[in-house]
């Protein structure tokens, strides 16, 4: 008899039931022309014998083949392989054969990207986090848009309509959300000037293939937004890197640039930059809109946590200012809510957002009808506006608890400049207590490290009191401890 216990190698502790782990070693006997076809297998009583295994097992796995047409079950009488099988020639079995075809690489030719992007498993304790300036869910009115949402899922109408228009956002999010930026931004824009996206990376994706090419040159901070420098760099583009300090962007450097390369965008974090949370100034603001019409350049603003100042009010967006259609302007509802709601808007001339949207239906066939319209509602009801006063409120009293627990506890070991908004502090480390070594500790995990300048961020706005506490004791002692 044919030695079915040298081709099916069972493991219980496998997550695969065992009458799909049978099933499957079968196909690939057939499959490699082990097993031809017209070949007589064992009864499912012989074959459970043989495997050590439960016949109820064996007959699941045969009705598992049998629906799939690899085998053909007489009953009464006996179980074969299906003659429509093609006949192939005989291949060593190898008994290594994983179940799990995709336990092994891809061996063919693709393009890669930086490995430093590919998801982080890693198992994590939730308090010993360190986000980069994540809002805290606790206080976001979630509930509230969760409510409106399953109140649309109910009614017909709401149903009906609910993926009409998705591609560019739903025309009742766009109408509210173009109102409530002309109230809170200062920006005079219609529907038409507005596409709701995925978050603002998606906004940024889609505007750096649009603008930029093997051509091109792009002008970034640096430090800067790395998943920012990334997306340009896969667009094809050159990056340019200009110095960023305490009020911003270097605008003269990028004026000497500009003298001597066409460059087609700058890309511009004016409030709060990431990572290190500084605000451009009023005058290099005024200049790069000079420069951006004299030089004929794109300005990318990313204003991914405008809502949050607070010792004064925060400038209005270059979007606001007079700019011939130049600034192509990005934001998020992931920074006022939750960083799982993965709604971002992007505000451009019309034939600009026309485009961004034809690119977007090339992988994404649009958003979340429902969710766009609960959060339509959300900012119609002026929850939105309420939950923000609230929010701000709140982080500014952690900012400045976290500024209080620094200088107590760490004030030997960084420094640091209080930011007047956001939802973060860029903390740099003395040169004898290197970062790196805070990305080793086991239960630690901070999201936004620069080895470069030894520093990292420190989201605080996502902790209460008692959070921000335990975790700069936490640090307090493991920095001290760094070089004993």
């Amino acid at each position: 008899m044919f030695p079915f216990e040298s081709i099916i190698t069972i493991d219980k502790e496998q997550k695969e039931p065992v009458y799909k782990q049978i099933a499957f070693f079968i196909i690939n006997a057939i499959r490699g022309g082990t097993l031809k076809a017209g070949t007589h297998l064992p009864g499912s009583r012989q074959l459970a014998k043989i495997l050590g295994v439960h016949r109820k097992t064996v007959i699941a796995a045969y009705e598992e083949l049998n629906a799939q047409d690899w085998i053909v079950i007489i009953p009464r009488k006996h179980v074969s392989v299906s003659e429509r099988i093609p006949l192939l020639k005989p291949q060593k079995w190898n008994i290594k054969t994983s179940l799990r075809s995709y336990e092994n690489d891809l061996g063919l030719s693709f393009r890669k990207i930086d490995e430093n992007l590919a998801p982080d498993n890693s198992s994590i304790i939730d308090d010993m986090i360190i986000d980069d300036g994540h809002p805290d869910v606790r206080l976001s009115p979630i509930d509230e848009l969760l409510k409106t949402y399953r109140s649309y899922t109910s009614r017909k109408y709401a149903i009906k309509n609910a993926h009409i228009g998705t591609e560019q956002g739903t025309l009742k999010l766009r109408e509210e959300l173009s109102q409530y930026l002309a109230e809170t931004r200062g920006l005079n824009i219609s529907v038409d000037n507005l596409l709701i996206t995925h978050g603002a990376q998606m906004s940024i994706y889609l505007t750096a293939q649009l603008l930029l090419d093997k051509q091109t040159y792009i002008i970034v901070g640096k430090p800067n937004y790395p998943v920012a420098n990334k997306t340009f760099e896969e667009a094809g583009a050159q990056l340019i890197e200009i110095l960023v300090d305490e009020n911003g962007m270097d605008i003269n450097a990028v004026e000497a640039v500009c003298k001597k390369k066409k460059i087609a965008a700058v890309y511009i974090i004016p409030h709060h930059h990431y990572p290190t949370t500084v605000t451009l100034s009023v005058e290099r603001r005024m200049k790069l809109l000079e420069l951006s019409q004299e030089y004929s350049f794109a300005i990318i603003e990313d204003d991914y946590d405008y809502d949050y100042h607070y010792t004064s009010s925060p400038y209005l967006p270059l979007a606001s200012a007079g700019h011939n259609g130049n600034v192509i302007y990005i934001g998020s509802f992931s920074k006022m809510l939750d960083p799982s709601l993965r709604i971002g808007f992007l505000v451009a001339p019309s034939n600009f957002i026309v485009q961004c949207t034809a690119l977007r239906k090339l992988i994404d066939a649009g958003g979340d009808g429902y969710m766009q319209n609960a959060l339509a509602s959300l900012i119609k009801d002026g929850e939105l506006k309420r939950h923000l006063k609230k929010a701000k409120k709140i982080y500014h009293l952690r900012r400045d608890l976290l500024d209080t627990l620094l200088k107590e506890n760490l004030s030997r070991y960084i420094t640091y400049t209080l930011p007047s908004g956001g939802m973060a502090i860029w903390i740099k480390l003395l040169s004898n207590y290197p970062v790196s070594q805070l990305n080793e500790i086991p239960q630690l995990k901070i999201l936004q490290i620069n080895l470069e300048h030894n520093a990292f961020r420190f989201g605080f706005a996502s902790m209460n009191e008692q959070e921000l506490t335990e975790i700069i004791e936490f640090l307090e002692y493991q920095i001290r401890n760094m070089n004993n």
